[in-house]
């Protein structure tokens, strides 16, 4: 069997294994694989062929990682409303608790009682706030507008 289709079946046998994954660093191996391919369908060394591999797929890999697709958003969870659903929802705070530092409210929400802190652009009054975080078992609440 010819070197190129060698490359080729690789190629897609690792396109089919990047469908599983859902990554796009299998994809730029499997561009690596196809670069080999055509350099052996031009005639290129076998040598040559496993460097043109090498360098192509650490190149897409490389540039993957640097740009927009390949970067990881490090999103913080207590402020994330895909993770916490809670993000984003309303509640009314009738009565705050100033301990001389930081304004406080004790508050019914989803059945149960919460300890709720303003957060530091909030303002302290009575009304519907939204929250904004959740730091363990308290509601870091903004005001609504």
């Amino acid at each position: 069997m010819a070197d190129w289709i060698l490359w080729f079946v690789a190629a897609g046998v690792v396109v089919i294994l990047e469908i599983f994954s859902g990554t796009f660093y299998l994809l730029m191996i499997a561009v690596g694989l196809v670069a080999a391919g055509i350099g052996a369908l031009l005639g290129v060394g076998e040598s040559a062929q496993y460097i043109i591999a090498a360098v192509v797929g650490a190149a897409a890999t490389y540039a993957l990682r640097r740009s927009k697709f390949g970067m990881h958003k490090k999103n913080d969870a207590a402020r994330d409303p895909n993770v916490n659903l809670d993000i984003g929802q309303t509640l009314v705070i009738n009565e705050w608790k100033n301990d001389g530092v930081h304004h406080h409210a004790r508050v019914m929400y989803r059945g149960a009682m919460w300890d709720v802190d303003l957060a530091p652009d909030a303002v302290a009054q009575t009304g519907t706030f939204t929250i904004h975080e959740i730091r363990g078992s308290r509601l870091i609440v903004t005001n609504s507008h």
